[in-house]
């Protein structure tokens, strides 16, 4: 495995999150020109500034109409190539179209030419180069082209410190690179001689602080800076009651905007808030208007079996699986449909799907890489029907559904399970109910007992654990014993959440200055 496969394998804050807001960090990279400017060869119209917000909504059609209503009449402008990348790219996140990811790939050495012709003296030819170069790199790892989506992401860092140096009051710059910023400071200290090698600087706390300035001095540009530190702080660090609002406060300013809906609702049901999940997912605009996005149906999907609703679940998922035409969440979508009859207790029509997700799709994002595993332990014999109710109780604290979680819990204790993996498992579910209920002094005993199991097994559930009980010493100041569980967490090897467990308790020990 090559020095550049284990980069961009640390770059990136985990496969999970990264399917997750894959389109959502780089999907208003467009954002850059202040009105007054139009220098030689850079002259955003009032056509291509509608094209821009267009695309921000997700609304492609009526953008690629107004970006072609310019072309003629702008030939030399670097706007134009810009934004039919910018296009191009939400297109192929949201669609997974392998055809068109190699017909439009094809076009990428001649956008770059096009803005390369801008002048040295221009603060946008580096910057837009390299704003070309992220796109692409991001498509580039969507697509499994990992070696050359890494060497985009060190040409785009090189082109933004360059522009830096050289023009250090453009503001613009800080965007991409206080991104990069983190997410390069994100890589553990055991890779970092590869940072080192490539020449590459990163710094969490650095990098937030310059998409703050953005946020502060350039209020055209503000909105971007905001919306990338929001998913910094949801995906890696950890979000403000501040920040939550803002996030539920966004698509209700902005109804026609599909992005913001897709972006609260994924933020929601990450932090565990399905039922306001949903209303934000039932007020996403759509049709012909906006570009198709089969995922909603998946989202949908999982709320319903979160809620225990296995039917309307059934009818989400395969409404997904008819739409999609990509290559990411095949598997586990069979494996959803395969826990919606084993636990409505269908076993007969359970088995077909979980049958089917060996021979689909492709283990690119760990949701995919989890069903694979699970099926061939169903399969094997190794998961028995007592874990129906781990399983129930699972999903709906997933979808915060509480109440219901702690119900199903109750008439069950650790000596109703066999397997010393389903007993770290059930002690874990335990404490996460009661966690998350704010019972933190009750919760407390179950992770430790997990952790206690899960020494001879099942160490995606000790690091997890781990994580916890970090935050919860965290919360109680006692800064010492949290950091002894945050590193405990990162010391359990080969489990699925590794690296986002991993990323979650670096962060922490940063801010605790460790």
């Amino acid at each position: 495995m090559s020095s550049m496969y284990f980069f961009i394998k640390m770059l990136v804050v985990s496969k999970q999150c990264f399917s997750s807001i894959l389109l959502l960090l780089f999907v208003l990279s467009a954002n850059y020109v202040q009105a007054e400017i139009a220098a030689a060869g850079v002259d955003f119209t009032p056509k291509l500034q509608k094209a821009y917000f267009e695309i921000q909504k997700l609304r492609l059609p009526n953008a690629r109409k107004l970006i072609d209503a310019e072309r003629a009449e702008q030939i030399n402008n670097a706007f134009i190539p810009y934004l039919d990348n910018y296009a191009d790219l939400h297109y192929l996140l949201i669609s997974e179209d392998r055809v068109s990811y190699k017909k439009l790939l094809a076009l990428e050495s001649g956008r770059l030419e096009l803005v390369s012709q801008l002048p040295d003296q221009s603060p946008y030819k580096r910057f837009l180069l390299a704003e070309i170069r992220l796109h692409w790199a991001f498509a580039k790892l969507k697509f499994g082209d990992q070696a050359s989506g890494a060497w985009e992401i060190i040409k785009a860092y090189k082109l933004l410190e360059e522009n830096r140096k050289k023009f250090p009051d453009f503001i613009p710059t800080l965007k991409s690179l206080g991104l990069l910023h983190v997410l390069i400071g994100s890589i553990p200290d055991n890779y970092a001689w590869v940072k080192r090698i490539l020449g590459l600087k990163g710094n969490i706390q650095a990098g937030i602080r310059e998409l703050r300035i953005v946020q502060q001095e350039e209020p055209f540009f503000r909105q971007e800076a905001e919306l990338v530190d929001l998913l910094l702080h949801a995906y890696t660090l950890k979000l403000s009651p501040e920040q939550q609002k803002r996030i539920r406060k966004w698509p209700i300013e902005q109804p026609d905007n599909l992005l913001l809906h897709f972006f609260a609702t994924t933020v929601l049901m990450k932090e565990n808030r399905s039922d306001e999940a949903i209303a934000f997912l039932n007020d996403a605009p759509g049709g012909e208007a906006y570009v198709s996005f089969p995922f909603l149906k998946y989202l949908k999907g999982e709320i319903e079996l979160q809620r225990g609703n296995y039917d309307a679940a059934v009818d989400q998922y395969l409404l997904f699986q008819k739409q999609y035409r990509g290559f990411n969440y095949i598997k586990d979508t069979y494996f959803k449909l395969f826990m919606c009859r084993w636990l409505a207790g269908k076993d007969a029509e359970a088995n077909v799907f979980i049958r089917k997700i060996g021979s689909s799709g492709e283990m690119i994002v760990e949701a995919d890489q989890l069903a694979e595993r699970t099926a061939k332990e169903f399969l094997a014999g190794k998961i028995s029907a007592q874990q129906k109710t781990l399983y129930r109780a699972r999903y709906a604290t997933d979808g915060g559904f509480l109440p219901k979680a702690l119900t199903i819990m109750q008439n069950f204790s650790e000596n109703n399970f066999t397997a010393i993996s389903e007993k770290a498992e059930f002690n874990y579910r335990k404490a996460r109910i009661l966690h998350k209920m704010e019972q933190n002094a009750s919760a407390v005993p179950y992770y430790e007992r997990c952790l206690l199991l899960s020494q001879s097994g099942s160490p995606g559930l000790g690091a997890s654990a781990a994580l916890q009980l970090g935050y919860i010493y965290l919360e109680k100041k006692e800064k010492q014993k949290a950091a002894d569980y945050f590193k405990k967490a990162m010391s359990f090897k080969k489990h699925e959440y590794k690296n986002s467990i991993d990323n979650k308790a670096r962060a922490a020990l940063t801010e605790l200055g460790q």
